[in-house]
């Protein structure tokens, strides 16, 4: 078995600081939601929710998760009030989820801190390098899924994402 060469050896450090990093802006989540009775999780999927009506598979790839753990998600906010299911259109069994005014008022709430703590935490770097980590994360994501999502292209998405 080969050596790996230093850029190599490099981009595998990248990765394993990607996953302790992941659980800690998991945990940061969960703390900037739990007054209002969310989690990183429940948060995520409000996050897209928020753009319009979206079916749970859409959702689903937008964040890279489970359609069925977006599912049991969403089943958990509608049964809190927090979203609501519609008809969906374009497929009868996949309903669109929706953002209730008790979401809206969570979801604000959650977005309210989140922004505070961003504000926060990124006073110790500069812009460019904001930038640079921003594109090279991107490019890792399109580099291991080239057929990413692309939600205009979706016809049962009506949300639109970024």
């Amino acid at each position: 078995m080969g050596k790996a060469t230093t850029q190599a050896t490099t981009f595998s450090e990248l990765i394993l600081e990607i996953f302790r990093l992941n659980r800690l802006l998991l945990d940061a989540g969960d703390e900037i939601t739990e007054p209002v009775g969310l989690s990183s999780a429940r948060w995520q999927v409000l996050g897209v929710v928020e753009h319009g009506p979206v079916p749970a598979a859409n959702i689903a790839r937008i964040m890279g998760l489970t359609r069925q753990a977006v599912q049991r998600t969403a089943d958990s906010l509608e049964a809190d009030g927090l979203i609501a299911f519609r008809p969906n259109p374009h497929h009868r069994r996949a309903q669109l989820l929706t953002l209730t005014p008790e979401g809206r008022v969570a979801l604000d709430y959650v977005q309210e801190r989140h922004a505070e703590w961003a504000d926060r935490l990124s006073e110790g770097y500069a812009p460019d390098a904001l930038t640079s980590a921003l594109a090279v994360l991107r490019r890792m994501r399109d580099d291991l899924d080239p057929g990413g999502f692309a939600p205009e292209e979706d016809e049962n998405n009506e949300a639109q994402p970024s």
